[in-house]
């Protein structure tokens, strides 16, 4: 006869259908792994095993490679957080003693650290960015406050995509993405697939698997879930852009306290930091909610709906009120440089119409004039790029002898955002040379 217990079920987390939460535990002293269970009556213990439902829950072995080599850190045993205010200072500290960041970060980080821990109670979720020119310790503060997050599972940009895929999909957590530069295409289209779905719940990854007899077989992957990224540059997508809540590094002088090089006492901190954050995950948990009143009056849909999550945490009007106004201030300068960007876009269009000789602009020609007027900083466009920004604009695109064009008949629709952007072109009946930097 079959019994539950014959088919354990490794685990890292659970919220079980009787209610009770279901964390991993993994102690590197011993090095050993348990289960702490806090049951719906609000008791707390530990344990081998755990039944939900007709599963027998169990936690990793010790000797799982992502344990024992630290790719992913659990705590360690059920801590004592004080209370919610004594964390996010104690967080705050740590944080100050091993990293260089801006005031406004330092609210903003311990916040971000919290809603690691509870994000399986929202639907959308912001990602924490630091950006910066190597030197300026963008990994150091990646790995600070990475290793305080719920289960943070470390990568890299030279990663390579399927084990990250399957490992957020095992493991949930925080993925932790270190230069995120992304160089080639392919891995920049699935790690950007990670990136885009991961900030809403239930938009999973579709990728083509295949099972032993090597029939195709569909399988979705859950890449819901904060995430965290260290990266020189940024992003082409604006719309990957805006969900990122960015700290640029190698601002302000290192301060001389601050360790040259990471000490043993950082990851120390970090394991009795986690231990005191899953004990507030456990009493915190089931009353974790959105709170539309905490919304930012007057800013963008889509600052509200990637910051309300972090703001429902802040308790404190007085900070709240500090990160709101960081937010929307931020928010500021990206929402002008797209549409700068935009209309760069269209004055690119404008004079490649005045200058062509032929009925048709390509694409591609587009493509090149655009990247030429951009700043150095950016990361070239792609051709695929600046075709969807095309039509997005209301231009259509059409394919002719197997490129992309924009035909003459896009020529008044150009001309008619041309005039709403304002921009100073000439006529579109003159004849000129197409001088686009």
């Amino acid at each position: 006869m079959w019994r539950m217990s014959d088919q354990p079920t490794p685990t890292v987390s659970r919220v079980c259908q009787d209610g009770a939460l279901v964390e991993a535990l993994y102690d590197p002293a011993g090095p050993s792994t348990r289960l702490a269970i806090r049951s719906v009556d609000g008791s707390i213990f530990e344990a081998e095993g755990y039944g939900d439902s007709d599963e027998r829950l169990v936690a990793y072995s010790p000797r799982n490679n992502l344990l024992a080599t630290g790719c992913v850190l659990l705590p360690s045993a059920v801590g004592d957080f004080g209370d919610k205010e004594d964390l996010v200072a104690d967080i705050r500290g740590f944080l100050h003693r091993y990293v260089e960041l801006s005031p406004a970060f330092e609210e903003i980080a311990p916040y971000y650290v919290l809603l690691t821990w509870v994000y399986d109670a929202f639907n959308e979720l912001p990602y924490l960015r630091f950006r910066g020119e190597f030197g300026t310790g963008k990994t150091r503060a990646l790995i600070a406050v990475g290793s305080l997050c719920y289960k943070p599972f470390f990568a890299s940009g030279a990663s390579t995509v399927s084990p990250i895929f399957h490992v957020l999909d095992a493991f949930g957590g925080t993925l932790l993405l270190d230069e995120a530069d992304f160089r080639f295409s392919d891995a920049t289209a699935e790690l950007t697939k990670i990136l885009n779905n991961g900030t809403v719940r239930g938009l999973p990854v579709l990728r083509t698997m295949t099972n032993r007899h090597r029939e195709l077989n569909p399988t979705a992957f859950r890449v819901f879930g904060p995430k965290i990224v260290a990266m020189r540059e940024g992003f082409s997508d604006r719309a990957l852009e805006s969900r990122f809540f960015t700290e640029r590094m190698g601002r302000r002088a290192m301060r001389a306290d601050i360790p040259l090089h990471r000490p043993e006492s950082l990851s120390e901190e970090a394991l009795h930091l986690r231990n005191r954050l899953l004990g507030w995950r456990f009493a915190a948990r089931a009353s974790i909610a959105p709170d539309p009143a905490r919304a930012l009056a007057g800013a963008s849909p889509r600052l509200n709906q990637v910051a309300l999550a972090l703001l429902s945490l802040v308790d404190d009007a007085a900070v709240r009120d500090r990160i709101a106004t960081h937010l929307a201030a931020a928010d500021e300068p990206c929402a002008r440089e797209a549409e700068s960007l935009d209309a760069r876009l269209v004055r690119v269009v404008h004079r490649a119409f005045l200058a062509a000789v032929s009925p048709q602009v390509s694409i591609a020609h587009v493509t090149e004039k655009f990247n030429n007027s951009l700043d150095s900083f950016y990361i070239p466009y792609t051709a695929k790029a600046v075709g969807a920004m095309v039509r997005r604009l209301g231009l259509s695109t059409t394919k002719s002898r197997g490129v992309y064009v924009l035909s003459q008949s896009e020529r008044a629709k150009v001309a008619a955002l041309a005039l709403r952007m304002g921009i100073d072109v000439a006529p579109m009946n003159s004849v000129t040379t197409d001088t686009t930097a």
